[in-house]
């Protein structure tokens, strides 16, 4: 199978960006298949410390309320 090539300019730190996140053994098509293919479909290792603990915690402090409040008003619907 014959493939086809293009040469492309980038800019030098466009091109540092490629080689610093670049899979060991893995070819510039390849990352960039990798990155453009998975694009909207994002590891949750990938939201890892956008949100400080304190934010995070209270986060789930906010869940935690809504369902216990969301619990008692389903237990009175069903009592009724």
């Amino acid at each position: 199978m014959f493939m086809a090539t293009k040469t492309i300019t980038i800019m030098d730190d466009a091109y540092d960006l490629l080689t610093d996140n670049k899979l060991k053994e893995e070819s510039f098509s390849e990352e960039i298949r990798r990155i453009f293919s998975k694009k909207k479909a994002k590891k949750l290792s990938d939201f890892f410390g956008i949100i400080s603990k304190e934010t995070g915690e209270a986060m789930i402090r906010d869940l935690k309320r809504t369902r216990k409040e969301q619990m008692k008003l389903t237990r009175k619907r069903l009592a009724k």
